[in-house]
């Protein structure tokens, strides 16, 4: 073969998937998670889960496995009707409204800005920390004798 490719060549060719770069790296800095910000409320299948996991370990109980849990409670919400999923659907949307309450009262907290209370020095705390330990006067590092 003069100059060509061999077979393994081309099928390996072929064969390679085309990655893409990641953009973990980037998400990272932008994406700093606030402590204080409201966790989203529970779809209508985990709120019945809620009830579901009690009943199950109740009849189950040396059962120690979550997936297991978990399989189950998703084969009896499919097999439920929607009359039947109703009282899920309505505790659900009651938590979704109290959370869009909560989040338009976070959003405007951050809109206002940190309160005069709140607000900290320009300097870290481990800047604080190294001009304590400079000025309690004792004199672990100096001794040159």
């Amino acid at each position: 073969m003069k100059g060509g490719k061999s077979k393994t060549e081309t099928r390996s060719s072929k064969l390679s998937v085309a990655k893409k770069p990641a953009k973990a790296a980037g998400r990272s800095k932008a994406a700093a998670k606030d402590p204080n910000k409201p966790k989203r409320p529970a779809s209508a299948f985990f709120v019945f889960m809620e009830d579901f996991r009690q009943t199950y370990k109740k009849d189950h109980p040396n059962n120690k496995s979550v997936a297991a849990v978990g399989k189950a409670g998703g084969e009896k919400w499919k097999s439920l009707s929607d009359a039947e999923k109703a009282p899920f659907v309505a505790k659900a949307d009651k938590r979704k409204v109290e959370y869009e309450k909560t989040m338009k009262a976070y959003n405007k907290k951050l809109e206002e800005g940190p309160k005069e209370d709140e607000e900290e020095s320009d300097k870290s705390v481990s800047e604080v920390n190294d001009e304590d330990d400079a000025d309690d006067g004792s004199d672990e590092e100096e001794d040159d004798d």
